[in-house]
């Protein structure tokens, strides 16, 4: 964000919260982090997922470097066909068929697995935690490094952690080989390598979601971020000194460029905090949809004083640049610290 008060600007009004599975899911340095094999991109290609589920494909193919959106999108053709009330002589269900055994530990309270917006999230979570797992292992000498991440991710989804650990890799159990070859290979009709990640056909909210989660991973940097993608920050005393050596975007910058981009240039956002919510339409808390924003002030301070916003997503979630020496992430709106902050919510259009 830009705002006459350097040192709220420069951690963007965030010092507490915690990431979520972005950054707990990441995955690492290691060699077999990569996204796997060629073909399956970074983005996801327009059009070859139908609009009510392109946002969803995206953000859940945004969580780490195994599972990119091709891959969710092929898996999710692999398991359900894209059917959302599928359900499998074994009792897996929905649209990512997860076991009802496994579905309590990927979703939130209360949520269905008949729920794409709950299921392909859950599913993005589930497979980068098995990727994290299978990544340590092969570090540790147990798994063989001529396999991917990707690889072993999906051989684990499909028959389990523990029977790709016992095998030492992918199980030769007439059913996980091609699985996983399958859903690599189908990868390649969903894979945008140009990083175009916008789904077509869609609304605005969902389009101003799939160009903020475009940026994953992206630094933050004070005043950083333009209409066409990050940029150089400033630097300012405290947290955010060095932002002037560092390329990327602060928490208004990167809605400034998602508004820009989801709209065709039609909407060209200021780069304060503030602003760019009165340029919006206010609408209650409980009404939020993913896409809208939202907009934070710390307790005993005017409403109007907002210090930082974000992008929400759905379940609790938010996209967002939190402050000096991060990433743009997705973080968990259920914290104490932003059960404490005073929230201003409003829809562009």
């Amino acid at each position: 964000m830009k705002s006459a008060t350097p040192a709220l600007a420069a951690m963007c009004g965030l010092v507490l919260a915690p990431a979520l599975v972005v950054v707990i899911f990441a995955a690492g340095g290691s060699p077999a982090a990569a996204a796997g094999p060629g073909g399956i991109g970074t983005g996801l290609r327009r059009g070859s997922v139908l609009a009510q589920y392109a946002a969803l494909v995206i953000q859940a193919g945004s969580m780490c470097a195994a599972a990119p959106p091709s891959i969710i999108a092929s898996q999710i053709e692999q398991e359900s066909a894209w059917n959302p009330k599928a359900v499998s002589s074994r009792g897996a269900q929905a649209i990512s068929q997860f076991m009802p055994t496994t579905w309590p530990s990927w979703s939130l309270p209360g949520q269905s697995p008949f729920d794409p917006s709950a299921a392909i999230p859950a599913q993005g979570r589930f497979d980068c935690a098995l990727a994290q797992d299978m990544i340590a292992a092969q570090q540790a000498g147990r798994l063989p490094a001529s396999l991917t991440a990707t690889q072993l991710m999906l051989a684990a989804y499909n028959a389990g952690p523990g029977a790709v650990l016992g095998a030492g890799g992918i199980p030769s159990n007439g059913q996980t080989p091609g699985y996983v070859t399958r859903i690599i290979a189908g990868a390649a009709r969903y894979a945008d390598t140009t990083g175009a990640t916008l789904p077509a056909g869609s609304g605005l909210q969902p389009r101003i979601v799939a160009a903020a989660m475009s940026q994953i991973g992206v630094p933050y940097a004070w005043d950083g971020g333009t209409f066409t993608g990050p940029s150089r920050g400033l630097c300012v005393p405290g947290a955010a000194a060095n932002d002037c050596n560092v390329v990327g975007f602060d928490c208004s910058g990167l809605v400034l460029f998602a508004a820009y981009q989801a709209s065709d240039g039609r909407l060209r956002l200021s780069h304060l905090v503030q602003d760019e919510i009165d340029a919006a339409t206010l609408i209650p808390r409980s009404a939020l949809q993913p896409g809208d924003l939202i907009a934070f002030t710390d307790p005993g301070l005017p409403l109007r004083q907002s210090h930082h916003i974000g992008i929400y997503l759905g379940n609790n979630q938010m996209v967002h640049a939190p402050e000096s020496g991060a990433l743009v992430r997705v973080d968990d709106l259920t914290t104490l610290y932003y059960g404490s902050q005073h929230w201003q919510t409003a829809r562009l259009s």
